[in-house]
């Protein structure tokens, strides 16, 4: 059994996480892509470890070797993808776009590639394997192994509004998810 503590911080960690993804995403429609947007965003992969555990926690007696596969890469992905995002949204933001061009040539350019085709893999594995077991709502785990994907395999085309757009899908599947635990903290019995 989970403690409901760990839960409760999952769950709040998950809505953050959400509304970082997406907010930036809205704001960027009209804006552009802001110091402000950038850091929002930078941080909501290190938000959502705490929900990606639970959520695994949660399922992992129903969702057998494809969520125990699912869960690694999708926590292995976004680590490494979380610091590739963080890097990008807030260190480098601020570098001129020549610096950053020759920063990303080469080997760190693949790294980078890499880490997001590992997050991706993880993300569909581990949405895919939600859906199945059917321990967390069907809608936001399809759009998380959908949207969060997208989003990252995207990361490198210059910003647009479909870009926005998946932002706010994959900002609000995380946020569906981690509201979603709230629904199931289970009742104390008499046990």
């Amino acid at each position: 059994m989970i403690p409901s503590t760990m839960t409760r911080f999952a769950a709040w960690s998950g809505v953050l996480a959400g509304l970082c993804i997406g907010l930036p995403g809205v704001v960027e429609v009209f804006t552009g892509e802001t110091a402000l947007t950038s850091l929002v965003l930078g941080v909501a992969p290190a938000l959502a470890v705490p929900l990606l555990v639970v959520l695994h926690l949660r399922q992992s007696d129903t969702a057998g070797r494809l969520g125990a596969v699912g869960y690694a890469m999708n926590i292995i992905g976004l680590g490494l993808f979380g610091g590739a995002g963080f890097s990008l949204n807030v260190v480098l933001f601020h570098l001129d776009t020549p610096v950053v061009k020759e920063l990303l040539s080469g080997p760190p350019r693949f790294a980078l590639l890499g880490s997001a085709v590992v997050f991706a893999a993880g993300t569909i594995l581990f949405g895919i394997a939600m859906a199945r077991a059917g321990v967390h709502p069907r809608v936001p785990a399809v759009a998380y192994a959908v949207a969060l994907p997208v989003l990252a395999l995207a990361a490198p085309l210059p910003d647009s509004p479909f870009i926005s757009a998946i932002h706010g899908v994959a900002g609000a599947a995380v946020a569906w998810l981690a509201v979603s635990l709230g629904a199931r903290v289970p009742a104390l019995s008499g046990r």
